[in-house]
């Protein structure tokens, strides 16, 4: 497939998105980054701000199946994978496949639920595929969860476990509207809601072509060594208690793959790794508790470290 006709997909994927997610572009083209790098997203925001809508709008724009997992206090694993049923006809168990065997889930509020029914997913994200009873069944392709973080002051929120903070390849947030943009939202909804005019605008089976597409984008050897000096010092940061793993670095590569073709290029140049730097890394940190009591964040030492690592030049 064309690197030019990713870049088509693309654009007519974000102008779907863009119907109904109002005034924010910058994540609306991560999140379509994010769908085509082949990772998952990690949408984190206070509520009604349209974290579920831009779910929503990504899956019927990109077809292919969908289900949605409520996340909460009482939701068990196997409500997320799965689980082995009798059936008495056949005298025999049979598996009943879990909402997460779909092209895309939603997993809404997910840190409402316990980090035991979180980490069901764990196995799903990374290895695309669950294991029940010593059985093993293929996840369908391509397989891409959106999850919806509420922040985790709010009452009733857990915090995610670190491990399956790592599966995200990025983390993005929306953030409140403007007024003029605010009021756009409420005159396109004073009849109906804009998601129930969002058609399929892929044909059958493009999005997995696209997601294997998007792996050509070039990337020089110097830009592979600057994404490793990034995130090395992270790991050296003596703010940091954990600095990004090497996943980390395949996060940064592939969503700088993606945001390029995106962007309409075919290779990669350093303003996309810039771009993408603090929602590929910062979730993935944890920063000492005395710093974080003095409110520094993951974000703010991504950024310090973008402004003293050196970029790579012609």
């Amino acid at each position: 497939m064309e690197l030019t006709h990713v870049t088509s997909c693309a654009q007519r994927i974000i102008d779907s998105i863009e119907t109904v997610i109002v005034g924010k572009h910058d994540a609306v083209e991560l999140t379509v980054a994010g769908f085509l790098s082949g990772g998952h997203l990690l949408i984190e925001d206070i509520p009604g701000v349209g974290k579920t809508m831009l779910a929503k709008t990504l899956a019927k724009s990109v077809g292919g199946s969908f289900k949605r997992v409520q996340f909460t206090p009482d939701l068990l694993p196997a409500d997320v994978t799965g689980s082995s049923v009798f059936n008495q006809v056949e005298g025999c168990f049979i598996f009943r496949e879990g909402p997460v065997f779909a092209n895309i889930v939603l997993a809404d509020e997910i840190n409402r639920a316990t980090p035991k029914s979180q980490a069901a997913m764990l196995e799903a994200m990374e290895e695309f595929q669950v294991t029940a009873d010593g059985i093993t069944y293929q996840l369908p392709k391509p397989f891409f969860v959106m999850a919806t973080e509420n922040p985790i002051e709010y009452e009733g929120t857990y915090q995610l476990p670190e491990a399956q903070l790592d599966r995200f390849i990025m983390r993005v947030s929306l953030g409140y509207p403007s007024a003029k943009d605010e009021v756009e939202i409420l005159t396109r909804q004073i009849k109906h809601h804009p998601v129930d005019d969002v058609t399929q605008v892929l044909d059958d089976g493009e999005a997995a072509d696209l997601q294997i597409a998007v792996r050509d984008v070039f990337l020089e050897e110097s830009l592979k060594a600057y994404m490793v000096a990034l995130v090395g010092r992270t790991r050296e940061h003596p703010d940091l208690e954990l600095g990004a793993s090497p996943r980390g670095s395949l996060a940064l590569m592939r969503c700088s793959q993606a945001i390029a073709a995106v962007s309409g290029r075919d290779y990669v140049k350093p303003d996309d790794i810039k771009r993408v730097a603090v929602q590929c890394l910062a979730h993935r940190l944890i920063v000492k508790s005395e710093q974080s009591i003095h409110g520094l964040s993951g974000r703010e030492i991504v950024e310090d470290i973008l402004r003293n690592v050196p970029t790579p030049t012609d």
